[in-house]
């Protein structure tokens, strides 16, 4: 046995590692999404069993993720928890045609900044949301209104006994998760988000805190498969939006997720459209049986490979730890306390902020860290579909003007031809001011114009640089000299 599967302990080892990492969060995540928390596990469980069965990215794992948190609350607070289904499966058979299609390596191309920018936007309103929930009160709807409620709200739990247990029980949460990088070795061996949330539990429990915990359906009792009837609601131009924006989200999160991944081990690389069809025959499933949606998950991905996994039997059997624990262990999660889980979704959002990659930027790129923040900001005062859209506009405006970089430069030694130099890129978009410029040459003198620096003339240029030159060829002395590019 150990022949034919060479890697099979350290592979066993490793997807305890994960599914004690990914139990907490797959919870959480649902919890915050505003669904049942076994749906969170039911994503987790197809994540190991289907996703982690298929080829791609060998050691990066799948399920719910904080990074999609927001997005599925407005989706079930618009459309209803039945929509959810639909919305997941059609998600799923377009990143199985994208992948199909080959256009899992054109995700790369997406910007960096506005990727960044959309996490960070992300994070910025799972912690403010998040926040409500450990203070046990209702947050508002929109981004903008939970940041400015904050201090109301959180002065209110100061002069309330339940919500204040409540904030201190979140707090708590997220000391541990902080501070447990520090604990000494052996203790650290149980993955912090468990450890977060198992000293939460007990404290809630021992000292009887009157705070609000996960309500239990039973797995078989939360998976509702979308009716016939509900696919109807696809004529919906928002539901249409909405799946548009699942797809790119997840499926721009999965192969960035691959990407660092990669970076963390020497084993073979990501295949980046096979990893898109594993992605969407994940989340068809998903769909089908009413769950979250998924993605790869940078976190359990990491934990993963640092636990020593050597092949995809890690990811696979952490999914059947997964289902052990939902079929057999189900009422466990009743004893969980909601701030915690929240705690842990403050943490996760805390670590979708790129602070030094901002930073880094501002010194380096202020162009790319304009894009980030505005990225965050319109997500955070808008939406996420809209957010998204504005910072691919910006990267994309921004690439224009770097393209359309132009350089003139006139020497007249004020006897013999005028030499005039252009270098860069001459586009259509600095089409008026190379016309100004020529056209305030001296009329009376010879000109010579070299266009050897260019690296690109498109069409309207060159037309328009021809027609220049016979203009000022016919009112000179002598026919302007065009050294070609």
């Amino acid at each position: 046995m150990m022949t034919k599967y060479p890697h099979l302990r350290q592979d066993f080892a490793a997807s305890l590692v994960v599914f004690l990492v990914a139990l907490p969060l797959c919870v959480g995540v649902a919890v915050a999404s505003g669904v049942p928390a076994e749906l969170g596990l039911v994503t987790g469980i197809v994540g190991g069993l289907v996703t982690g069965l298929m080829r791609g990215s060998s050691l990066q794992v799948s399920g719910p993720a904080a990074g999609l948190t927001v997005l599925v609350f407005e989706a079930v607070q618009e459309f209803g928890l039945p929509a959810l289904g639909v919305i997941v499966l059609a998600t799923g058979v377009l990143q199985l045609l994208m992948g199909a299609l080959k256009l899992g390596r054109w995700f790369r191309a997406i910007s960096v900044s506005v990727v960044e920018g959309m996490l960070a936007g992300i994070g910025l309103v799972l912690i403010a949301g998040q926040l409500y929930a450990m203070a046990d009160a209702e947050a508002p709807a929109s981004g903008l209104a939970k940041i400015a409620g904050l201090p109301g709200a959180l002065a209110d739990a100061f002069g309330d006994t339940g919500a204040l247990a409540s904030l201190g029980l979140g707090a708590g949460t997220v000391a541990v998760l902080v501070l447990w990088k520090r604990m000494p070795g052996a203790l650290r061996t149980v993955p912090g988000p468990l450890a977060a949330v198992g000293l939460a539990t007990l404290v809630a429990v021992a000292f009887s805190l009157p705070v609000a915990t996960v309500e239990v359906q039973g797995l078989l009792g939360s998976i509702q498969p979308p009716s016939l009837s509900s696919f109807g609601e696809l004529a919906d131009v928002g539901l249409l939006a909405t799946i548009i924006a699942f797809t790119l989200i997840a499926s721009a999160e999965s192969l960035f997720s691959a990407a660092a991944v990669d970076r963390l081990h020497d084993g073979p690389r990501t295949e980046y459209d096979k990893e898109l069809i594993a992605q969407g025959a994940g989340n068809t499933v998903c769909g089908a049986l009413g769950a979250l949606p998924m993605t790869a998950v940078i976190v359990r991905s990491a934990a993963n490979v640092q636990a020593g996994a050597r092949t995809k039997a890690s990811r696979v059997l952490h999914g059947v730890w997964l289902l052990l624990f939902a079929a057999l262990l189900p009422a466990a999660l009743a004893y969980i306390p909601i701030p915690a889980l929240a705690g842990i979704l403050v943490h996760a959002g805390a670590k979708l902020i790129p602070v030094t990659a901002v930073r880094s930027l501002w010194r380096e790129h202020r162009g790319e860290a304009l894009i980030l923040m505005v990225t965050a900001v319109s997500i955070v005062a808008v939406s996420m579909f809209e957010g998204v859209l504005i910072g691919l506009a910006l990267a994309v405006a921004k690439t224009a003007w770097e393209a359309s970089h132009l350089k003139l430069e006139v020497i007249d030694k004020g006897a013999g031809p005028v030499q005039a130099y252009l270098s860069g890129n001459a586009t259509f978009l600095r089409l008026p001011k190379i016309l100004d410029s020529l056209e305030a040459l001296p009329q009376d003198r010879p000109v010579e114009l070299d266009l050897s620096g260019l690296h690109h003339l498109d069409h309207a240029c060159r037309t328009a640089l021809e027609s220049w030159a016979e203009r000022h060829s016919a009112a000179g002395t002598e026919p302007v000299r065009v050294t070609s590019p």
